[in-house]
């Protein structure tokens, strides 16, 4: 067995302290965790300058000279050790304030030493504190010259003296002993192919850089390990699921769907949703249990291919559920699915956490008797007591939301495993749908129901609010209505922000009963009084609707044209696209108006000019991937599926698109991984299974 499996403490060097502060801060446990505990950054010390050559843009200097004048200068508790370099070229002051008498000792006049460190400068005079040093010699001058790795840290590892050039002499110690003791997990023949240096070559030059040809080399290997074997692993995984994961057959396209299509249909589906909806019938054709992922931007008609999707379940002898993560979204998909189910007769219920017992009782009959053919619902269709009789299609909405062991509760409804299709209204990137979701088929409903028009939306800064709510009492008196969104319920003594109540109380000041009338939701009012005040709106009691984002999902009033977000710099842009989707869904022209204060950081700049300049969903996801990372996005971080440490798919899509082509070819030609030249790849891939759980099918 390789030494790499060692525990941390049998590393020389490890003290019983210092292993358990890397297991709490840095999660390592092994030899190989700290291998793979990479540099952040690299400081050049491939260049010895002269003092002359120094300048206020150079963030560190490495020099070559000879030590004079040293001495202690200041008071006695403040007293600071300095001393003079001298190179030939000038003299530069090098200082310390900590360590004093052990430096002193150290110190030798007349002796040449390499000095490294960041030069400042002082009463026109260039100084470094507390530099870095040692003895001058042709030996050290070569191993001072290369790239100098720089590992994160904490306070608590510092304090144990596990500080950045702590971390690197246990892992130069580690470097030491891997010869011979890191396996190969790539055939030669791949490697050869792409240009790939050999992997135990790879840690040796990520640690330890000759150069940056060297870095760059190691660096692309490392990356390409981290996205084949995770695309290899969900690639797999999906070929494996389809053929163990039995599933219910639904053989025909029966007479409900076939009335409501021809006859009940509210408007045309777009091409997009057809094809959608032919990708869903081929997969419920298959005795297998589908896996789908349904993306589609703010307004595109998921919740239609959804229901049509239903049918095909109930027009089999099926039934079908729909879990949503808030009651108010679960109450918005019961309305708008019950008018599309009453056009055939199909009875359709309702539970989440408020619904009364006397509710409950009779919708757990008629569901376990069959008679109820359709379930909306929140977290509270989990419960052990909702039974189905005939469990065929799960739909989850929003499925992020969930954790993995809630929604896995799911497939212990039914004898074998329900056909599952998971709606995102949130688009994704395709770089990392194909990393969070590699493992699951993906449509894309890629087009707008026709007639609609594109949501027009405007930057405006504080100072505009007199414009901004002129504008508001226009589209009133058009008997249009106003969202009003706010990112705060209460003031907060942090953030200089405008909040809700506050907001609120300003408004009904402009706008007055009894000629106008506002609704007020947020997350701390009861789910009865939320209901209340989203039907007063609905019903057009209101025309001024004043909350917070519990309105970002599922609020559909197709009579409310202008989304207003205050503070809209406070907002992420997955947030913002989907709270201006709550908008643009009638015939009118509808408006989004951002509001902000002056002062913006790059990113939020950023966020609002992009907001501005499109309507796409997907570009807004690209943007929003480059801004904030993958781990960020979608709940990954709590999924364990993105976890990369160099590889970032949102700068290495080229690669990642390499790498999955490649785990697709070596798959098709070689399923189980058996010919003698994939040995490497599969002992691999089995240790990487072993060592994580994988929730992937019900992700």
């Amino acid at each position: 067995m390789s030494l790499l499996h060692n525990t941390i403490e049998s590393l020389p060097g490890i003290t019983p302290r210092k292993a358990q502060i890397l297991k709490k801060d840095c999660d390592i446990h092994s030899w190989a965790d700290l291998l793979h505990w990479y540099p952040f950054r690299y400081v050049d010390r491939t260049k010895f300058y002269t003092i002359r050559e120094i300048t206020a843009e150079l963030p560190y200097v490495q020099l070559k000279g000879t030590i004079e004048r040293i001495g202690l200068k200041g008071q006695k508790r403040a007293a600071r050790l300095s001393c003079i370099l001298r190179d030939g070229t000038g003299t530069i002051e090098l200082v310390w304030f900590q360590g004093v008498k052990w430096v002193s000792e150290k110190l030798k006049p007349g002796q040449e030493y390499i000095v490294f460190g960041k030069p400042a400068s002082f009463n026109n005079s260039w100084n470094i504190v507390h530099p870095e040093m040692e003895p001058f010699s042709a030996e050290k001058a070569v191993l001072a010259s290369k790239l100098q790795a720089v590992y994160s840290t904490t306070e608590a590892m510092k304090k144990a003296w596990l500080d950045s050039k702590g971390i690197a002499t246990l892992i130069a110690q580690l470097i030491r002993l891997l010869p011979g003791q890191v396996p190969e997990t790539l055939p030669q023949s791949l490697r050869t192919k792409l240009g790939l240096i050999p992997l135990d070559n790879a840690y040796r030059q990520i640690h330890h850089p000759l150069n940056q040809e060297a870095l760059s080399a190691a660096t692309h290997r490392l990356k390409f390990e981290e996205l084949f074997f995770l695309q290899l692993k969900l690639i797999r995984l999906n070929k494996l699921n389809k053929q163990s994961l039995k599933g219910y057959v639904f053989p025909r396209i029966g007479p409900l769907f076939n009335d409501f299509f021809h006859q009940h249909l509210p408007f045309e589906l777009t091409d997009a949703q057809k094809r959608v909806l032919r990708e869903i019938r081929a997969d419920v054709a298959k005795p297998i249990q589908m896996n789908r992922l349904l993306q589609g931007d703010v307004g595109s008609g998921k919740t239609i291919v959804a229901f049509m999707s239903m049918l095909m379940a109930i027009d089999n002898g099926f039934q079908a559920c729909i879990m949503a993560p808030t009651e108010i979204l679960a109450q918005q998909h019961f309305n708008g699915l019950s008018e599309l189910a009453a056009t055939i007769g199909i009875q359709i219920g309702l539970l989440t956490g408020s619904s009364s017992k006397k509710a409950r009782t009779a919708l757990h009959k008629n569901l376990e008797s069959g008679e109820m053919q359709i379930l909306v619902g929140t977290h509270a269709l989990l419960e052990d007591k909702v039974v189905f009789k005939n469990l065929g299609l799960v739909v989850i909405d929003e499925q992020h939301r969930f954790g993995v062991a809630q929604r896995a509760r799911l497939w212990v409804k039914n004898e074998l495993p329900p056909h599952v299709l998971i709606m995102s209204a949130t688009p994704i990137p395709r770089t990392l749908a194909m990393t969070l979701y590699g493992d699951l088929d993906v449509s894309v409903i890629d087009m707008l129901p026709p007639g609609r028009k594109p949501i027009l939306t405007k930057h405006f800064y504080e100072r505009d609010r007199p414009r901004i709510l002129e504008f508001i009492k226009k589209e009133i008196a058009l008997g249009r209505q106003v969202y009003i969104v706010y990112p705060l319920i209460e003031e907060s003594e942090q953030l200089d922000y405008r909040n809700l109540m506050e907001g609120y109380e300003h408004l009904v000041a402009w706008f007055p009963a009894p000629e106008y009338h506002l609704s007020i939701v947020h997350g701390k009012l009861k789910p009865a009084d939320k209901e209340y005040e989203m039907q007063r709106f609905v019903k057009k009691q209101t025309q001024i609707m004043v909350a917070t984002t519990v309105i970002e999902v599922g609020v559909n009033v197709p009579n409310a044209s202008v989304m207003i977000i205050e503070s809209a710099e406070r907002f992420g842009l997955s947030q913002l696209h989907q709270l201006r989707g709550r908008v643009g869904r009638g015939a009118e022209q509808s408006y989004c108006l951002l509001v902000t204060g002056f002062k913006l950081s790059m990113d939020a700049r950023r966020r609002l000019e992009t907001m501005t300049e499109t309507n796409d969903g997907f570009r807004i996801a690209e943007v929003d991937l480059e801004l904030r990372g993958p781990g960020d996005l979608q709940g990954t971080r709590q999924s364990g599926l993105l976890d990369l440490q160099l590889a970032d798919i949102s700068k290495d899509q080229a690669l990642l698109h390499t790498c999955r082509e490649l785990a697709i070819q070596l798959l098709n030609e070689d399923p189980e991984l058996i010919q003698p030249e994939n040995a490497p790849i599969r002992q691999q891939l089995d240790a990487m299974v072993a060592r994580n759980k994988n929730w992937g099918r019900i992700s």
